[in-house]
């Protein structure tokens, strides 16, 4: 009996998450057929329900008393790098729910089921971050992928949702099979799958004898690529522009928001415990993924008409450079690493704020901004929004003394400091290349005009709370940036 509270005081926010979608589960079904309080009041309260759900989760973590313990026969990890990482995704899962609230309610969409699915997927992502084994690793990442191939084709009267969500369904099966497929190989030449076990395993491991050296590397290499298609990494990154344009906007924010910090905990486990002794290898697989996707993002973003597609582009340059911190496989890669995804989803939850606060009036009926072009004249119709964007622009440009300046500057001295100054220089010439899609959008706002003045739909409450904390943060953190360097340096304590 003490074994098992001991097991599950490792996975309370998790079990607490997956009894409550239980209890909603029954409570929709039950609501969904009264004239009265069924939909559209069962979607609001059931979107109400998972927030508080989230918050009371969060408030659980944050009440634990924090150990260190490896649980559930060696499947999860709990630690001070999870605890904490577990704590990021439910504070952004939160604001990422404050931020779909009042536009779910605008497009109708009358589904509890929805609001079911973000909070599995939020459990998955929290399971994926203490998995410590590849079997646990696979199950995890399954289950996640499964959730969001529904989310990508939830609207179902959207021929361009079901595309999106046959694409994701398609292309995630690949990378699933070369998941399971590189952890097969690993167990068949080596009897192991827990990650602590390869780390005692491969302690000095020298590639001596010819087919099983090949086998583990391949297999590594499998595992690997796997992860990156997650994350969207170049050559995995086919499927996020026409899954981001496809899936509707609010889960297009969740798919760049959160998945992309449990998957490099599942990349820090792998490379840095388990295969670390095999850095000559992978080290080299990382560096190509990372210009590529670097390449890939900027270029990429240039030819896009639209918001979905510019902003999957941006993050597969985004990733590029979170793969940079990996190459020279110590702490303060880890460390830099922290800081950099911290100010990423940050500068990303306002970026999307502004895209969903975006709406013009086309009589007789609301639009909601698809097109880049949208932003033209907005600093006459709407000053402070521009200003906002703007902001948001240069961040993630890396104009200094904004936060993503600082981002950047944490990865490059990483580099530097590893005298991989070739692949640093790389990286700040197409950073530069990058800012001028990023300017360019500040010229659409700023100085072209069109013939008629666009009229704006005023900002709802959730979405300019959103934009004025994400903008304080990213414009005052300079002031005081030891507060994102403290909590990077405790989840490596």
């Amino acid at each position: 009996m003490d074994y098992l509270l001991y097991n599950l005081y490792s996975i309370a926010s998790e079990a607490y998450i997956l009894w409550v979608v239980n209890i909603l589960l029954i409570y929709g079904v039950f609501f969904s057929s009264s004239f009265t309080l069924g939909f559209p009041i069962l979607n609001k309260s059931t979107s109400w329900l998972s927030l508080q759900s989230l918050i009371f989760a969060l408030l659980l973590i944050l009440t634990q008393e924090q150990i260190n313990t490896i649980s559930w026969n060696n499947f999860l990890i709990l630690n001070d790098f999870t605890y904490s990482a577990k704590i990021v995704i439910l504070t952004f899962g939160v604001s990422w729910v404050f931020l779909s609230y009042e536009y779910s309610s605008q497009c109708k969409l009358n589904s509890f089921e929805f609001w079911i699915l973000i909070l599995l997927s939020i459990a998955a992502m929290l399971f994926v971050i203490q998995s410590y084994d590849l079997l646990s690793i696979y199950l995890t990442i399954e289950f996640q992928s499964l959730v969001f191939y529904i989310l990508a084709s939830f609207n179902r009267t959207s021929e361009f949702s079901t595309e999106a969500g046959l694409k994701y369904f398609i292309l995630g099966a690949f990378s699933s099979a070369l998941l399971l497929f590189g952890s097969s190989l690993l167990y068949g030449l080596t009897g192991l799958t827990n990650l602590n076990d390869f780390a005692n395993l491969f302690a000095g491991f020298e590639i001596i004898d010819f087919p099983t050296g090949v086998g583990i590397v391949t297999g590594m290499t499998f595992i690997v690529s796997a992860l990156f298609f997650k994350i969207s990494a170049s050559p995995f990154h086919m499927w996020a522009p026409d899954v981001y344009e496809g899936a509707n906007i609010i889960v297009t924010a969740l798919f760049s928001i959160l998945p992309k910090l449990p998957i490099f905990s599942i990349l820090f486990k792998l490379l840095f415990l388990s295969f670390h002794d095999l850095i000559d290898y992978w080290s080299v697989f990382i560096t190509i993924s990372a210009i590529s996707s670097l390449v890939i993002g900027a270029l990429g973003a240039f030819m896009q008409l639209k918001w979905k597609r510019f902003m999957a582009y941006s993050s597969i340059n985004h990733v590029g450079f979170m793969l940079l911190a990996l190459i020279n496989g110590n702490n303060g890669a880890i460390f830099s690493f922290i800081v950099y995804i911290l100010i990423y989803m940050t500068t990303i939850v306002g970026t999307f704020s502004f895209i969903m606060s975006l709406r013009t009036f086309c009589y007789p009926k609301i639009q909601q901004s698809r097109y880049l072009e949208n932003l033209t004249m907005l600093s006459v119709t709407n000053p402070l929004l521009a200003v906002s964007m703007t902001i948001f622009l240069f961040s993630m440009a890396g104009i200094p003394p904004l936060a993503g300046f600082f981002s950047k500057l944490f990865i490059l001295i990483t580099i530097i400091k590893s005298n991989i100054i070739g692949i640093g220089i790389i990286a700040v010439l197409i950073n530069c290349i990058a800012c001028f899609y990023y300017i360019r959008l500040i010229k659409k706002m700023y100085f072209d005009y069109k013939s008629y003045w666009p009229i704006l739909v005023p900002v709802t409450k959730s979405n300019s709370l959103l934009l004025g904390l994400t903008l304080i943060v990213i414009i005052f953190l300079v002031i005081d940036l030891e507060l994102v360097l403290i909590f990077a340096t405790s989840m490596l304590l």
